[in-house]
């Protein structure tokens, strides 16, 4: 494995639990690869960060040693002798003692569908060989903290808020997009005088709706310029992974459609199944116009934020296009205008 020149010393590597400089250690990590050398540099990175380290080489040493330490994040090699990285990723995520435990896998290919294999044995992320010594610690960093956060809850909640924490930790600028859009989704919910299940539905599918972009390459989702065509279609196929991710549990059976549907427009130009006018699911056009206003009013790396003004005009104009249902844009519009709208962190956009 190689990492950026000078980032890691690799003379007087310390041993497994290593002592740290400055205790107490701030994370238990466990590293698992069947090369001794991958192992002993990344050991050196982080417990430089201040990580307590051990490590396994193989998938059933992985398994006891998870048993034994209780690792706060386990880092992970696909390609193992025995039981390799996906049937151990999915043995622990399998196990209600250990399934919140982050799980990151290490690939040296780029293949999208070896991604969804790992996101389907319930990875929490990927690191690509060679990796950047910077974006592993910064990947960890970020996992051990929703690791610490989800270990002060139990619940299904927990869960569905530290999987859309995982995503948001991948890419800054879309920093709390999620929360505003359950907010935003559940606000519209109310005022539409659904009842608490469809808006619970809402809520979640605010968390869950774009969970398929897990399986979109780095080099794409966190690209800081507009996608080419091709890098587009690669793109849309996060509907289809994240209803693959929802499977078959009962529990987000009312947020599936959200998630493959929210992109979806009335005249049928929308994707992944081109549906058109009532066919598109309510939960998903509700979703679909709280996710592009949320859109327009957040900077990115290729364009400043609109104001929420701006923004409203712009869903006015896809409606006269006949992609949103006019009631429901004029509804939201009105819950933005009456300052109804949850005020999820700081946004600019609302100062119009």
């Amino acid at each position: 494995m190689s990492t950026d020149s000078g980032t890691v010393d690799d003379t007087a590597l310390p041993q497994s639990w290593a002592p740290l400089s400055t205790p107490p250690s701030i994370g238990r990590i466990l590293v698992v690869d069947d090369v001794g050398g991958n192992v002993s540099l990344i050991t050196a990175l982080l417990c430089r960060d201040g990580y307590l380290v051990s490590s396994a080489t193989n998938g059933h040493d992985a398994l006891k040693a998870v048993a034994r330490d209780h690792p706060d994040l386990v880092l992970m090699d696909v390609r193992m002798p025995g039981l390799d990285g996906f049937d151990a990723c999915e043995a622990l995520k399998t196990n209600p003692a250990t399934r919140l435990i982050p799980v990151v896998l290490m690939t040296a290919q780029q293949d999208t569908e070896d991604r969804i294999r790992g996101i389907e044995a319930g990875a929490d992320d990927f690191i690509t060989k060679p990796f950047n010594a910077h974006e592993l610690r910064a990947r960890i960093r970020s996992l051990v903290r929703i690791k610490r956060y989800t270990d002060e809850l139990d619940t299904a909640e927990s869960v569905i808020v530290s999987l859309a924490l995982t995503i948001e930790a991948r890419d800054r600028s879309t920093e709390g997009h999620c929360q505003r859009l359950a907010a935003y989704a559940s606000a519209l919910g109310r005022a539409l005088e659904l009842d608490g299940d469809d808006i619970a539905a809402l809520h979640r599918g605010g968390f869950l709706h774009d969970i398929g972009k897990v399986g979109i390459p780095d080099a794409i989702l966190l690209k800081p310029a507009r996608l080419t065509p091709d890098e587009y279609e690669t793109m849309k196929r996060h509907a289809i992974i994240g209803e693959r991710l929802c499977g078959e549990l009962r529990s987000l059976r009312r947020v599936k459609p959200i998630v493959r549907h929210h992109h979806e427009r009335l005249d049928g130009s929308g994707y992944p199944d081109r549906l058109k006018g009532d066919a598109i699911p309510l939960f998903a056009q509700i979703m679909g116009i709280v996710d592009v206003f949320d859109a327009l009013t957040t900077a990115r790396p290729y364009k400043p934020a609109l104001t929420a003004a701006r923004a409203y005009e712009e869903l006015q104009i896809e409606v006269r296009r006949g992609w949103r249902r006019a009631d429901l844009v004029e509804q939201f519009e009105r819950l933005g205008r009456e300052n109804r709208l949850p005020r999820v962190g700081s946004r600019d956009a609302w100062s119009d």
